[in-house]
């Protein structure tokens, strides 16, 4: 076969519409040998019994194919639920697309808000074109009335963060289950990636919300986001075809040796999330003390208005050895760019590279324009 049979050979091949048109997630991973600050991971380690479970991990274990089930009880008796109501993924990226795969049909109809973590664009896009955005005020606070108001007889799948990325905001249990309750054909998936920072939980309501299905993720305040492993839950109707859609071996059989060991470490995962929260707090007092407006976090990051400067910023800050994550971007958030909070050392390093480059791009307030209806929306970025 000659290279133009070939060639016209793959010009025949046609992918499906959605692929075609669905939108593709470019992490920004290059050269990330600086302090990074700029993906919420842990900036640490995991606990140090993790770092003791890879040392014992023989060869031949590694010949061996990865079984998730006995991990899946040990965590769903760690989380307080019955057997069958949890699913491992290979991190919440995954159980992301397997929710999608699983309950939309080419003309049904799903709901997000905006902005939120993009990768839910990406899986929602793939199943269905009828994908609605329900777009955040300058608040960047969660829309309930509008999002309400969103919900049809197609929607049949509904995806909320709580807290949310980029903005660190919030949905009260009030709400998402009144939001459960206005679609009882649709699936309500609660992604908890960042619960730790926060406390609140929708976990206890699966057993009577039957629409109802939280994510979670390891990846942030247990420190394992190399490892890729993450969950579902939901009542095990739900979780049963979840199961059946995913493959049997998508969790690595490393990451399902260390994940126990790690849940078991309840002392590092207090200590870690009680440094972040301790770290969030300074860094919220900083921004204030420096005049930048940023908003109200719950999470492991703060998201800032840096305006018309936040490229410079982020360069600034690289060159100063922090990395910084610009979310311009986003939907409603040019001239954003977010800041992860670790350990004190680290928060220390950011705060000092960030009040350095502010004064190295003559950055200051007046340069940012106040988002139209600010003032009678109540704001609180600009306390």
């Amino acid at each position: 076969m000659s290279v133009t049979d070939t060639v016209t050979n793959k010009s025949r091949v046609k992918v499906r519409r959605l692929v075609e048109e669905m939108p593709e997630y470019h992490p920004p991973l290059a050269e990330r040998t600086a302090l990074r600050l700029d993906f919420n991971e842990n900036t640490l380690a995991p606990s140090p019994r993790v770092m003791e479970r890879l040392s014992q991990i023989t060869a031949e274990g590694l010949t061996k194919y990865p079984e998730r089930e006995g991990v899946e009880k040990v965590v769903a008796a760690h989380f307080g639920l019955g057997e069958g109501k949890v699913l491992l993924a290979n991190g919440v990226d995954e159980a992301i697309h397997l929710v999608c795969c699983t309950f939309l049909e080419p003309e049904d109809e799903a709901i997000i808000c905006t902005p939120s973590f993009f990768m839910y664009d990406v899986s929602i896009q793939m199943m269905t074109s009828h994908l609605k955005r329900v777009q955040a005020d300058a608040t960047l606070e969660f829309p309930f009335g509008r999002f309400m108001e969103a919900i049809t007889e197609r929607t049949k799948l509904i995806i909320i963060a709580s807290p949310n990325n980029p903005t660190g905001a919030t949905v009260s249990r009030e709400h998402l289950l009144a939001i459960a309750r206005a679609a009882p054909k649709a699936v309500l998936m609660v992604d908890e990636a960042y619960y730790h920072f926060h406390g609140e939980s929708v976990m206890q309501d699966l057993a009577s919300v039957p629409n109802l299905i939280v994510a979670r993720t390891f990846s942030k305040a247990y420190g394992l986001a190399n490892l890729r492993i993450g969950m579902l839950a939901g009542n095990a109707e739900l979780v049963k075809y979840l199961r059946k859609v995913s493959s049997p071996y998508n969790v690595n059989g490393v990451a399902l040796d260390c994940l126990p060991v790690a849940l078991a470490d309840e002392e590092y995962l207090s200590w870690y999330v009680e440094q972040v929260r301790v770290g969030r707090e300074r860094m919220m007092d900083s921004l204030r003390q420096l005049g930048v407006p940023f908003f109200p976090s719950a999470a492991n990051f703060v998201l800032m208005n840096i305006g018309p400067k936040h490229k410079e910023l982020v360069t600034a800050m690289r060159a100063h050895g922090v990395l910084l994550r610009d979310r311009s971007a986003d939907p409603g958030c040019d001239g954003y760019v977010r800041i992860t909070i670790g350990i004190e050392e680290h928060v220390t390093r950011g705060l000092e590279a960030l009040k350095t480059c502010l004064k190295e791009i003559g950055w200051s307030k007046e340069q940012i324009s106040r988002p139209s209806g600010s003032a009678s929306s109540g704001i609180r970025e600009f306390e």
